[in-house]
C-alpha cells in the first residue's frame, strides 16, 4: 500500500507544482488578458453597423481585422521568440490600444469608409497574441522546470486548460460585446477592450514568467531552428485544423444570429451560441483525464467526425430544440479537438520557435472567425438562413480533412523512425 501511494503521488500533485512555479496570479491575469482578442471581431462589427448603418461594411471590417491578424500575427510570435515576450507584448499592447481608440472615433467621424477599414486592419495587425504566448510560456516552463514523471500529465492538463479558456472567451466574448453594446453604447465593447488591454495585457507582459530566459537578454537573439522548419506539412495541418475551428465559431454565430432574427428574437443569438461553449469548455478540461495511450491522431479522428455530425443536424434542424441538441453535440467535439490541435502544435514546434507556431495557430482561429462572420453574414442576407446554417457543416468537414491529413504526418514520422533505426 505505501508503495502505491508513493508511485501515484507525483502525478496527483502535478498541477500544484506548476501553480507554484508560475504563481497564483498568472492564470487569472492570462485569462482576462485574452478577452480583448476574442471581442474585437464582433466588437468592430457591432460598432461599424451602428456607426455607419451598413451590415455589409461591418462584415468587411471584421474580415479586415482577420486579415491584419493573418499577416502580422505570426510575425509578433516570431519577434517574441527572438527578443522575448515582454518587450513585444508591451509594444503591441500600446499600438493596439491606440488602434482601438482610433476606431471608436473614426466610425462616427465624417472620414470615408476606407479610413475605417484601415483602422480595422490595424486592430488585427497589432492584436496581442496572449493565448499562444501563454501556451508557449507554460510549455517552456513545464519542459524545463517540471521534469520527471509528472511532466506529461502536467502538459496534457495545461493544454486542456488553455483550450478551455480559449473556448470560454471565444464563445462568451461575443456575449459580452452584445451585453455592453445593448445596455450602454455600441462603442462600449471597444472601450472595454482598451481598458482590459492596458491593464491585463500589460500585467501579463510584466509577470515574472515573462522574463527572458536565463542567459539571454532582450538584445541577444535566442538559439532557433531555421525559419524553413515552420513551413512543414505537420505545422500546416495543425494551422488548417485550427482555422477550421475558427470557421466553425464564426459561421455558427452568424447562422444563429440569422435564425433568431427570423424568429424576431435576435438578442437570443449569443445565449444560444453559449450552449456550444459550455459543452466545449467542459469536454476540453476532461481531455486531461485521457490516457497517454489515447494518441493525438486518434483523438482528432474521434472528435472531428462528431463535430461534423452535430453540424449536419444543425443544418437540417426544423426546431430550436434540435438546434440546441446539435450545438451541445458540436460543443462536446470542439473542445477536445482544439486541445488536441494545440498539443500537436506544441509537439511540432521547431527549437526556439514555439511562440511563432502557437501564434500561427492562434491567429488561425481569429482569421477563421473573421472570414466566416463576413462571408456567412453576406450569405444569410442574400440566400437566407437555411444557406447560412449549412456553412458550419463545411467548416467542420475542413477540420475532419485536417485530421485525415494528420495521418500522413504520422505515417511519414514512422517511416523516418524506421530509416534511422
Amino acid at each position: 500500500m505505501p508503495s502505491n501511494e508513493t508511485r501515484t503521488r507525483p502525478d496527483e500533485i502535478a498541477a500544484p507544482k506548476l501553480l507554484t512555479v508560475v504563481g497564483r496570479s498568472y492564470f487569472p491575469i492570462a485569462f482576462v488578458a485574452r478577452l480583448p482578442y476574442a471581442m474585437v471581431v464582433i466588437g468592430v462589427l457591432t460598432l461599424v453597423v451602428a456607426g455607419r448603418d451598413s451590415l455589409s461594411l461591418g462584415g468587411i471590417n471584421s474580415a479586415m481585422v482577420g486579415l491584419g491578424t493573418a499577416i502580422f500575427g505570426s510575425f509578433i510570435g516570431a519577434a517574441a521568440d527572438r527578443w522575448g515576450q515582454r518587450p513585444v507584448l508591451l509594444t503591441v499592447g500600446l499600438l493596439n490600444s491606440i488602434a482601438l481608440i482610433f476606431m471608436a472615433w473614426v466610425v462616427f467621424s465624417p472620414l470615408p469608409d476606407a479610413v475605417v477599414l484601415i483602422a480595422a486592419f490595424a486592430i488585427g495587425a497589432t492584436a496581442p497574441q496572449v493565448a499562444p504566448m501563454s501556451r508557449s510560456r507554460l510549455v517552456e516552463i513545464i519542459m524545463t522546470r517540471l521534469a520527471g514523471p509528472r511532466q506529461q500529465k502536467t502538459l496534457n492538463g495545461t493544454m486542456a486548460y488553455e483550450s478551455a479558456a480559449d473556448e470560454f472567451v471565444f464563445v462568451f466574448g461575443p456575449f459580452i460585446v452584445g451585453l455592453l453594446a445593448t445596455t450602454l453604447h455600441p462603442v462600449a465593447p471597444i472601450i472595454g477592450a482598451v481598458i482590459m488591454t492596458v491593464v491585463f495585457v500589460t500585467a501579463f507582459a510584466l509577470h515574472p514568467t515573462g522574463r527572458a530566459q536565463h542567459g539571454h537578454t532582450s538584445t541577444q537573439p535566442r538559439s532557433q531552428a531555421p525559419a524553413k522548419e515552420l513551413f512543414t506539412f505537420g505545422v500546416f495541418v495543425v494551422v488548417l485544423g485550427v482555422f477550421g475551428i475558427g470557421l466553425v465559431f464564426g459561421s455558427t454565430l452568424t447562422a444563429l444570429t440569422s435564425l433568431t432574427n427570423d424568429l424576431g428574437r435576435p438578442e437570443e443569438a449569443g445565449i444560444i451560441y453559449g450552449i456550444m461553449g459550455i459543452g466545449s469548455a467542459i469536454l476540453a478540461i476532461t481531455v486531461a483525464l485521457f490516457s497517454p495511450r489515447y494518441a493525438l491522431w486518434a483523438r482528432l479522428l474521434s472528435f472531428a467526425p462528431l463535430m461534423l455530425i452535430g453540424a449536419v443536424i444543425m443544418a437540417s434542424s426544423t426546431s430550436m430544440v434540435t438546434v440546441v441538441i446539435a450545438l451541445l453535440l458540436m460543443g462536446c467535439a470542439v473542445g477536445p479537438t482544439l486541445v488536441t490541435l494545440f498539443s500537436l502544435a506544441a509537439e511540432r514546434s521547431p527549437l526556439g520557435r514555439s511562440a511563432t507556431v502557437m501564434s500561427m495557430a492562434g491567429s488561425a482561429i481569429i482569421v477563421g472567425q473573421s472570414v466566416a462572420s463576413a462571408v456567412n453574414g453576406i450569405l444569410a442576407e442574400e440566400a437566407g438562413t437555411s444557406a447560412a446554417m449549412a456553412v458550419p457543416m463545411a467548416a467542420s468537414a475542413l477540420v475532419l480533412v485536417a485530421g485525415l491529413l494528420n495521418l500522413i504526418v504520422g505515417e511519414n514520422a514512422r517511416k523516418r523512425d524506421l530509416v534511422h533505426s
